[in-house]
């Protein structure tokens, strides 16, 4: 039998949705991990391990862990910490299962990767190590690490976000990194300077299907897409109703087909334009975009959609997922051609993602 299930980041622990393939019925389950603070939950696919990345500055950053679906958690945060004199980790944002190992992201902006999962950590020295370092500053949230898209082809390939240092990738599994921002624009800074090396703020980064170098990210300052691992990137935003908005989720098969969800703007409340719902999909690529709206509300919709709260499912059709900051989880079992409301009056939801597994 074919499950899935939604795993859900909240500011007051992680949640489970659970329903069988045909995504009619569905159970809810939690508060897991203690009801700390999880930014991002993920899934090993090849085992069913769920992870969550999770605490603040009164916990501390710690990785989350459950090899039964939920039912028991433990966590660990052996060896997730910088050295002796450095700046100490507030916590873990962001995690992605690597063909290697498991990556977390963490505040103050650094990588860390794990061969045992999750139960041990060690520094991905290379990019702090990095030149552009004391030029990092952060974005509205703090200087963050995301982002993590491991390549799944090539275990020595990687690229990363950063708020607001930019995009860098590795092609050496993390020794050495550059930047990948050209063509990404930051309107915040001077005329003369709107396309700098570094400095952008980049808000979500996705790696199509298919095993290309095809990228697509939503930055602070436009929509985005590179053919080539991020060396050059050019603006897909025509036929937004904004520039502007946090997540990204890539289709499970199509490198054409991308989902978003804009906000009205970074200064005019980060909500729904016009406060009516709405997930925007391509099917070209970013050349052309449709509103998907059937089912979703278009009246006082003013609640905005965080950086990782935005999924697809592998199954065919994409199931599409969502969550918002007033704690509603929308989902769509048709690509996005109608949605419904799973659950409602959840905390603040960091991090949407998903797991399929076939018992």
């Amino acid at each position: 039998m074919t499950r899935v299930l939604i795993l859900i980041g909240t500011k007051k622990g992680a949640f489970i949705l659970e329903s069988d393939a045909s995504r009619h019925a569905w159970e809810l389950k939690g508060p897991f991990c203690a009801t700390w603070p999880i930014q991002h939950v993920v899934a090993d696919p090849a085992t069913g391990t769920i992870y969550g990345a999770g605490g603040n500055s009164w916990f501390g950053g710690a990785i989350w862990k459950s090899t039964d679906r939920g039912a028991t958690w433990t966590h660990s945060s052996a060896g997730l910490a910088y050295g002796e004199g450095e700046e100490p980790i507030v916590a873990a944002w962001s995690l992605a299962v690597g063909s290697d190992g498991l990556y977390a992201g963490v505040e103050p902006a650094g990588l860390f990767k794990s061969t045992d999962g999750g139960e041990t950590w060690a520094h991905v020295s290379g990019l702090r190590d990095h030149p552009s370092r004391e030029h990092w500053q952060p974005g509205g949230g703090g200087l963050i690490l995301h982002a993590i898209v491991p390549h799944p082809d090539d275990a020595n390939k990687i690229w990363v976000g950063i708020s607001s240092a930019g995009v860098f990738h590795s092609a050496d599994g993390g020794t050495t990194w550059e930047p990948r921002n050209r063509g990404t624009r930051a309107d915040f800074n001077p005329e003369d300077q709107r396309y700098p090396e570094l400095g952008q703020c980049v808000h979500s980064l996705v790696l199509a299907p298919g095993g290309s170098d095809r990228l697509y990210q939503q930055n602070h300052c436009g929509m985005y897409r590179s053919d080539d691992g991020g060396k050059q990137w050019a603006s897909i935003e025509a036929g937004l109703p904004s520039t502007f908005g946090f997540p990204a989720a890539a289709h499970p098969r199509d490198p054409e087909t991308l989902y978003l969800a804009p906000l009205n703007g970074d200064i005019q409340g980060r909500f729904m334009p016009e406060a009516k719902a709405a997930v925007w999909r391509t099917r070209d690529g970013g050349a052309s975009w449709t509103a998907l709206r059937n089912g979703l509300p278009q009246k006082d919709a003013y609640f905005g959609v965080l950086r990782q709260a935005l999924a697809t499912d592998r199954l065919d059709p994409a199931g599409v997922y969502f969550g918002t900051g007033g704690g509603a989880l929308f989902a769509s079992a048709d690509e996005g051609e109608s949605w419904s409301c799973l659950a409602q009056h959840l905390p603040a939801i960091s991090s949407v993602e998903t797991l399929v597994v076939d018992d």
